[in-house]
């Protein structure tokens, strides 16, 4: 049988190689010795014009995938030749093949596997498909950044609706308050002989010196709410500069695409998009308006036990007993779970009755966003939306007044809900991938290779890499 095509080259799968013989070493490893089998290996790289003349034999050891439990070792015995082509500025060349490239230690498909390891998946991280393939970081990472370019790099495809989200990377940078007086410079008038005096203190009543914030590792992500496309983007920072930036890089047409933008109750998420998407039509995520609710009735217990006892709640206040049955849903609650949490609250004469009035309020806005995916007829929304009001005002609570006050400011975004019942969920579910793969990694220093490993999380899926068929 020919040594091109041995079972032994067939089983190593490499184009262009033939395996000459396999020797197994001491410690159980086999050492697979290589030559070149493919006659285009001998055309010069510069002038592509075939050489005859060798000038010498090398050797080259290029790292491939694992092969067995005992370890595979590649020897490439390789020749370099003489260019013939008198015009050609290369005067020697040795062979290479689209496997291995020139000056390469790793076969092509080694890179490929490392990083689809990481881009589709199935290692966690740089450092996990690198332990598993003997490869450094620095290697994988290139391999990585070569596979995802075109996820970072390609047009934005067409988004008819686009969620708008804010998620942390990391802890902020503090710059504690520097007491030390600054050094003299050159042009600084010289101290005066004789002991030197410390620098002035804080005066009496001057407020002290605060540490500042030197990098708060915030991230602003895009997401396609409705093509499953997942995270298109991130801008470093939280402020409307940021988010009008990223819109602002999109071309004319993306953007007149975008029907709805759907964000939490956030202005400076609606002073971007009212600049560059202003025929786009705002969505409030009912996700955010129901914590919002469940926030000011536990503000109100927390005020109503500070007022009542002058101090925090404890484990034997009845208030505190229940604090979880007052964040629960009317629908989820059991008939002796209702009993316990209303009789408790009665108990309590006055104090109870206004963190009774606070669960109430809850429920009724929950009422009203129960609305959303019915078709509601205008008359039955503005019903709902009477008797939240008339609650709220009537109850006479601080809290309730507020809360009132926050959903009357938004409520124009909060009706396009109830009409298309939009919601952000995919963007906070793509909030919590980013979190667990910045965990994964323990932490990222370079935000851009963590807009990187985040396009590339969230994009699986779409890729069909979660889901082959």
């Amino acid at each position: 049988m020919d040594d091109h095509t041995s079972d032994a080259t067939l089983l190593l799968d490499l184009d262009g190689m033939a395996v000459e013989r396999v020797e197994r070493l001491a410690d159980g490893s086999r050492v697979a010795w290589l030559v070149t089998a493919d006659e285009a290996a001998r055309a010069c790289p510069g002038c592509g014009v075939f050489s005859g003349r060798v000038k010498g034999v090398v050797r080259t050891r290029p790292r491939d995938l694992p092969c067995g439990s005992g370890g595979l070792q590649l020897v490439w015995v390789k020749r370099r030749w003489y260019c013939r082509e008198p015009l050609c500025g290369r005067g020697s060349f040795t062979e290479s093949l689209p496997v291995v490239a020139a000056r390469a230690r790793l076969t092509s498909r080694v890179r490929r596997e490392a990083a689809d390891r990481v881009v589709d998946g199935t290692c966690a991280t740089v450092v996990a498909a690198g332990r598993q393939l003997g490869l450094s970081w620095p290697t994988v990472m290139d391999a990585v950044r070569a596979r995802a370019g075109s996820l970072t790099s390609g047009a934005v495809a067409p988004v008819e609706v686009l969620g708008i989200d804010e998620v942390r990377r990391g802890r902020p940078r503090w710059r504690p308050p520097d007491a030390t007086p600054p050094t003299p410079g050159p042009t600084s008038e010289p101290a005066p002989p004789g002991p030197v005096t410390p620098p002035p203190s804080t005066p009496a009543g001057a407020e002290p010196a605060r540490a500042r914030v030197l990098a708060d590792r915030w991230h602003v992500g895009f997401t396609d709410v409705g093509g499953g496309q997942g995270m298109l983007g991130q801008v470093e920072g939280r402020t409307g500069d940021d988010v009008a930036y990223w819109l602002a890089s999109q071309p004319p047409a993306w953007r007149d695409r975008v029907r709805y933008v759907a964000i939490d109750m956030c202005t400076v998420f609606v002073s971007a998009v009212r600049r560059y998407l202003p025929h786009a039509e705002l969505v409030v995520d009912h996700f955010h308006i129901v914590k919002l609710a469940n926030d000011t009735v536990a503000e109100v217990r927390r005020r109503v036990t500070t007022t009542t006892r002058g101090r925090r709640g404890r484990d034997s206040d009845p208030e505190w007993k229940i604090r979880n049955l007052l964040r629960r849903n009317r629908e989820d609650l059991t008939p002796k779970a209702l009993t316990k949490l209303w009789n408790t609250l009665l108990d309590l004469d006055e104090p109870g009755l206004t963190i009774l009035s606070a669960w109430i309020a809850k429920e009724e806005l929950r009422a009203l966003l129960a609305l959303a995916g019915t078709h509601p007829d205008r008359t039955v929304i503005s019903h709902r939306l009477a008797r939240f009001y008339t609650w709220c005002a009537d109850a006479d609570v601080p809290e309730l007044e507020r809360l009132a006050t926050t959903v009357s400011t938004w409520w124009t975004c909060i009706e396009t809900f109830l009409h298309t019942t939009i919601t952000n969920a995919a963007s906070e579910g793509y909030n919590r991938v980013v979190k667990l793969d910045a965990r994964n990694a323990y932490g990222y220093r370079n935000p851009t290779n963590q807009r990187l490993r985040t396009r590339c999380a969230t994009t699986r899926r779409a890729r069909g890499c979660l889901n082959p068929a």
